[in-house]
Formats: C-alpha cells, sequence, structure tokens
C-alpha cells in the first residue's frame, strides 16, 4: 500500500498498516507513476499535485477503513462542521457513538469503534469513492478552499457527492438548494432554522444558542431524533463551544471584544456579525483569502455600522474593495496595531471583532494562534 502525505492523517495509517510507504513531494523522483498499487491519499494533498496525477487507484482513508457494516453520521459543510459534529457527540455518546475525521482524531485510530460520527472535509470527499454515510448531514455551501479545488462547482461537488453514493435506507439533511438532487436517500432540506423546527417539531425557544450555532444545535437535535427518537433540550443547553468561535471577552474599560479567529471565510463572517447588527462594529479582516471572491461580504457590511483594520496577505484586496463599497477602513499590516488602534477609538458600547473572513498562516501558525495573540493584545492594553 502507498500514502501520500507524510502528515497525521498518514502518520496514523502507518501504524495500522506498517508496511504503507509514505511519499511527498521529496520523492517524485522514486514515485512509479505506473504502478496499479492501491494508494491512499492524505486529505491536505490537491488533485493538481503531481504525485495525484500520477496515480491509477487514489483512495480516501474513508475508502480504507470502513467497510458497509459500519453504521456512521458524516457532517459537512462549509460553517459549523466541527459544532455540529462535537454537538451530535453530545447527544449520542452514550448511545455508544465515537467521534473523529476532520475535528482532530484520525479515522486510523477509531475505525474498530463502534458507530461513528465523522466531521467530513471536502478534500476526504474528493477522494471517497466506495464508502456512504447512514446519515449524512450538510450545512449550507459558500466560497472556500478555491485554492484546492479550483473552482466554486468542484468544492461544491465535492460536498454533494456523498447523497450520489446513499441509498434508500439512508437519511440526509440538507440544504433546500439542493432538494431536486438524484438520490435515493431519504431527504429532508432546510432554508432556515424555523423550516428545521418544523420537520423535526423542535421548540426553538428551549434552545439557549443564538446564530451561527443556533443551526448547529437544531441539526444535532434532528440527528439525536432520527437515531433515538429523543430531544433532550437540557443536555444540548450543556455544550459549551470550543474557543475562537464568536467568543465574548471584555477589556479592561469593560468593553466588548470578539475572538471570531476560526472564521477562516466569508460565510462564516458575515453570520458571526448578525448577532451584532444593532453595535458600531469595530472589524478585523485580513489573511489568506484563498481566492475567495470577497463582494458578498463587503455587500453585507454596507448594512452595519462597521470600521474595518485591515491587516495580512490580502490587506491591499482589501483596501480596494473598502474604498469600492465606500467603508470606512484602516490600514494596519498585523494583528497588533489593529487592537491598538481599535483600542484608541472604541466607546464603551461598540463591539470589537477579529472574524477575518481568511485563513491565518500568512502571519500565524493556526487560527487558534491567532485567536490566543488576539486576546494576549486586548489583555495587554491595560498596561500601556
Amino acid at each position: 500500500m502507498r500514502v501520500l502525505g507524510k502528515g497525521k492523517t498518514a502518520q496514523a495509517i502507518k501504524e495500522v498498516y506498517p508496511q504503507a510507504k509514505l511519499f511527498d513531494d521529496a520523492d517524485k523522483d522514486i514515485y512509479d507513476i505506473n504502478s496499479s498499487e492501491q494508494t491512499v491519499v492524505s486529505p491536505g494533498i490537491p488533485p493538481h499535485n503531481y504525485l495525484v496525477e500520477n496515480t491509477k487507484t487514489p483512495i480516501s482513508d474513508y475508502d480504507l477503513f470502513l467497510d458497509k457494516d459500519k453504521f456512521t453520521i458524516w457532517i459537512s459543510g462549509t460553517n459549523g462542521k466541527t459544532t455540529t459534529t462535537q454537538m451530535i457527540h453530545h447527544l449520542l455518546e452514550e448511545d455508544g457513538f465515537y467521534c473523529g475525521g476532520n475535528i482532530g482524531t484520525p479515522l486510523a485510530e477509531i475505525s474498530k469503534e463502534g458507530k461513528l460520527i465523522l466531521e467530513t472535509s471536502s478534500f476526504t470527499l474528493h477522494y471517497t469513492n466506495i464508502v456512504k454515510p447512514n446519515i449524512y448531514i450538510l450545512l449550507p455551501i459558500s466560497d472556500d478552499h478555491l485554492s484546492w479545488h479550483g473552482t466554486f462547482e468542484e468544492y461544491e461537488q465535492s460536498k454533494l457527492k456523498p447523497l450520489l453514493m446513499m441509498d434508500e435506507n439512508d437519511i440526509a439533511i440538507i440544504p433546500a438548494k439542493y432538494k431536486d438532487i438524484l438520490t435515493k436517500a431519504k431527504l429532508f432540506t432546510y432554508e432556515d432554522s424555523d423550516e428545521l423546527c418544523s420537520l423535526f417539531n423542535i421548540e426553538k425557544e428551549k434552545i439557549k444558542f443564538n446564530e451561527p450555532f443556533l443551526l448547529d444545535s437544531l441539526l444535532a437535535l434532528s440527528v439525536a431524533k432520527i437515531v433515538n427518537l429523543n430531544l433532550d433540550y437540557e443536555k444540548i443547553n450543556t455544550f459549551k463551544v470550543d474557543e475562537h468561535k464568536v467568543e465574548e471577552f471584555k477589556d479592561h474599560l469593560n468593553r466588548v471584544w470578539v475572538d471570531d479567529s476560526k472564521a477562516t471565510n466569508v460565510d462564516a463572517t458575515i453570520w458571526a456579525l448578525k448577532g451584532y447588527k444593532d453595535k458600531k462594529i469595530n472589524l478585523i479582516l485580513g489573511g489568506d483569502d484563498k481566492g475567495a471572491d470577497l463582494n458578498p461580504l463587503f455587500k453585507e457590511l454596507q448594512k452595519y455600522n462597521v470600521e474595518l483594520f485591515n491587516i495580512g496577505a490580502n490587506e491591499n484586496r482589501l483596501k480596494e474593495l473598502s474604498e469600492k463599497f465606500s467603508i470606512n477602513f484602516n490600514s494596519c499590516e498585523n494583528l497588533e496595531n489593529a487592537v491598538k488602534k481599535i483600542a484608541q477609538i472604541a466607546q464603551k458600547n461598540d463591539v470589537s471583532i477579529l472574524s477575518p473572513a481568511a485563513a491565518s498562516f500568512d502571519q500565524f501558525d493556526s487560527y487558534k494562534q491567532r485567536g490566543e495573540k488576539f486576546k494576549n493584545f486586548v489583555n495587554e492594553l491595560r498596561i500601556v
């Protein structure tokens, strides 16, 4: 067996299959492009990679480790995958479900366990050609990972791919936009949170979460009702959302700041802003936008009382869009400068948000590091 990649997924596979040979771009000269040997492609490697293009039998780790008798729930979409996956596990853990996939635990480490809840990326779906889920949860799809997929249409098709492989015993909950897709699965389609509540007889007022986490909690409750016919409002309300996701905190002057560093695309930032439409918003934008179309974000920003503090690799692009859409902006270059500028002008009733609509790798190791730095910069204001 061959594995393309030498990261977390590949290393986990080699633990199970010690004889597996691992390859990356440094191994081009020794990679046999004529081999018909089964080759597992790590999800981070794009289809335009030389090794992938010269592989006859590419499969995903899902194809390698899952079998038809394994009951699985897959969760995908652009934003909310992790939270929805965690919420479903929170509700179903006592029913013998294990959690993994893109959420952090490689499938190789849990494939021998009971029923599985898997956060599933478009990268994994692109290479999955054999297995399918019993239940598929699809959150809304918007521009993301275009540099990997090439086009939005290719990205979208990867997300929809499981539906084409499912059978009449399977269930899918998907956005109403895709209601006409050809699938044998039993479909539940939703336009919004209210429609989900209607489909599964969920009482929204009993749930403590607001958007963007309301939709995640409703999908989790819907899955739980399908699996065990139970709507446990008390349990879902005990779920704690991860750090760096619309996480509010206050500075030494009692002003509200929001760490939404996990917002690495346009749609995530738009959702974060919805909860603050009645406030003056000081918004930090910028980073590696992965070639996404940012125009929808700036059209949305016109509806808000917002001032931008632009940082990162796409700062010049943000400047052009700010001018085009007549949005007040500041060019800050980096996160520390942005925090200091906001601190000088923010009023007590303002809300100051890091919701970059971009990946962090231009200036940080991860969105988590970016979020931690952001909170540290704010907390250090008291020292100045």
